[in-house]
């Protein structure tokens, strides 16, 4: 829908849903549906395990409970309105709520990304000096990580959000997608956007490529450490590292894909695909990754089903 050059916009309309039959539209929201029922039980039951379980309570599980409450939100921010807007005859989201649904989508992003640094660290330091453990990942430091990435999320989109929240869009106001994304607001804006792309690249850069340079020195002194033990030592070692690789690969893959890419090699179709990965599988796939493969996780579960049973019992 193009738009007068002197009016200003007030709504965004999604084209993503257009290409969609009445039939598909049905079975997408009902697998939407039931993989945001899936991602909220399995990371707000993550966290209340680790927070209920005191077996649970160090460092390594303190980090994999904010990483399951980012999960919880981060989709949260992105499927509600998309299955608002498979069931209105209009799918529209006001300026103000696409300002405010990307703000929050990059937050939670970038800082997941500072947080599986994090992550990498916590097993680096577990592994390679086990003696100083206690005394380097200390509570009171971990909250003060966290709260570090947290922070360095926020600004970091509170940033990019003020350059494009300034731009001016006066072309059309159809964005290509189902929810509001950097690159797809950049491409509709007709004022000059080479500071806000500059600030997005540079952004991105320090957000994931800085803990992604964290996590790979991290797993190179692991690696070296570990293969001068013994088999069963190596194994075990693997064992702790090997849900965070997973996660690692998954989310910094498709956040590399899509944000550090020149944009000559911006594509609709494949963005579109890559974003909805990132929006609702990793998520979903998170804490199954991290309970599935986690032998102190599963025990938990274990002893919470029994206290449950328990207590009806008395």
């Amino acid at each position: 829908m193009p738009v007068e050059n002197n009016s200003v916009i007030s709504e965004f309309i999604f084209l993503a849903f257009a290409a969609w039959p009445e039939v598909k539209i049905s079975i997408f929201m009902l697998l939407l549906v039931l993989i945001y029922a899936a991602t909220v039980a399995s990371n707000l039951g993550l966290v209340v395990l680790i927070r209920t379980d005191p077996q649970l309570h160090t460092p390594m599980y303190f980090l994999l409970s904010n990483l399951a409450f980012l999960d919880f939100c981060y989709s949260s921010n992105i499927i509600p309105k998309i299955l608002e807007n498979f069931l209105s005859e209009r799918k529209t989201i006001s300026f103000l709520g696409c300002i405010t649904q990307m703000f929050f989508f990059v937050a939670l992003a970038g800082t997941e990304c500072l947080l599986l640094g994090l992550m990498a660290y916590d097993r680096y330091v577990a592994i390679c000096s086990p003696l100083l453990y206690t005394c380097i990942m200390s509570q009171s430091r971990c909250v003060k990580m966290a709260g570090a990435a947290f922070t360095a999320g926020f600004l970091n989109s509170l940033i990019n959000t003020i350059l494009i929240g300034n731009l001016s869009f006066c072309r059309s106001n159809e964005i290509n997608h189902f929810f509001c994304e950097i690159p797809s607001l950049l491409k509709l804006s007709c004022s000059d956007t080479s500071l806000a792309e500059t600030s997005t690249f540079i952004c991105a850069g320090v957000v994931i490529l800085g803990p992604l340079l964290i996590i790979l020195c991290s797993y190179a002194y692991i690696l070296s450490s570990v293969l001068k033990i013994h088999v069963e030592g190596q194994r075990k070692a693997f064992s702790t590292c090997f849900s965070h690789l997973t996660t690692v690969a998954m989310f910094y893959g498709t956040g590399l894909f899509v944000y550090v890419q020149p944009r000559s090699n911006y594509s609709d179709g494949q963005h579109r695909t890559v974003s909805l990965f990132y929006a609702f599988g990793i998520p979903l796939l998170n804490p199954l990754i991290y309970s599935l493969r986690n032998k102190e996780v599963k025990d938990a579960l274990k002893r919470a089903v029994a206290r449950k049973k328990s207590s009806h019992l008395v």
